[in-house]
């Protein structure tokens, strides 16, 4: 009995190991540089493969029905590359006039619904994956004033690095790749009960984004693009006691 007990042990320790060595070779880190590469291409291909619906929504072309057969792809509305790798695009009809230009400490209302995707290769087709939610004021009917993922108080940051004797800076909070796509849009001037309509996109490679840093979330967002869909409600600027 004791043989066929201390056998079974052996098969479980075997097993065991056996399955440690799988889960070893399954784990792959994409070079930094081919990351890059698929979050780049990946955009692209997203901005095919999607267009705004009637309120500035991006949705997802559906193969099985030609009721979206009129609507543009957000690649054909007006967009631009920066050097970065971030892409803003600009819907048509849907910016304030005169509006109000948006500064890099403002008190923003944001109202958006983003998602942050992966940006993978398999088998030559590249495409984002493994969608998560970030944020979706679409959902909650509510806007998000000032973020500290487009601006971080200087009290924040100072409590948060007193508080776990850290010297992080400000990308630890900050998104960067938003504040760079944010410089080119202008701001409303609406209450935060205010009906939306969608103005545009920004899409933030993850280089732009927290790229493989440990922020705020932690290690959650590494190597994750993120698509910024929305509307500046209003701007506000900061003054000494905000920060």
């Amino acid at each position: 009995m004791k043989k066929i007990l201390l056998g079974i042990a052996l098969s479980v320790v075997v097993l065991q190991g056996c399955k440690k060595d799988r889960d070893e070779e399954e784990v792959v880190v994409v070079p930094i540089a081919d990351q890059n590469a698929y979050d780049d291409a990946a955009a692209i291909k997203f901005m095919e493969s999607n267009y705004f619906n009637d309120k500035g929504v991006i949705t997802a072309f559906d193969d099985t029905t030609d009721t979206d057969n009129n609507y543009p792809k957000l690649s054909s509305y007006p967009h631009e590359t920066l050097p970065s790798g971030v892409i803003y695009i600009v819907r048509t009809g849907a910016q304030p006039d005169p509006g109000k230009a948006v500064a890099d400490n403002d008190i923003i209302t944001l109202f958006h619904s983003t998602n942050t995707y992966i940006a993978t290769n398999t088998d030559g087709n590249i495409n984002f994956s493994n969608q998560a939610t970030f944020a979706n004021s679409t959902s909650t009917g509510n806007p998000i004033v000032d973020p500290a993922y487009y601006y971080v108080k200087k009290s924040v940051l100072e409590k948060y690095n007193k508080d776990n004797n850290t010297t992080v800076g400000k990308e630890f909070f900050e998104i960067e790749g938003l504040k760079e796509g944010l410089k080119y849009f202008k701001s409303f001037d609406q209450d935060n009960s205010a009906d939306y309509n969608l103005q545009g996109v920004i899409i933030v490679p993850s280089r732009a984004a927290y790229a493989r840093d440990s922020s705020i979330y932690g290690t959650v967002y590494n190597d994750r693009s993120f698509v910024f869909n929305f509307q500046l409600y209003k701007t506000q600027t900061r003054l000494p006691k905000d920060d």
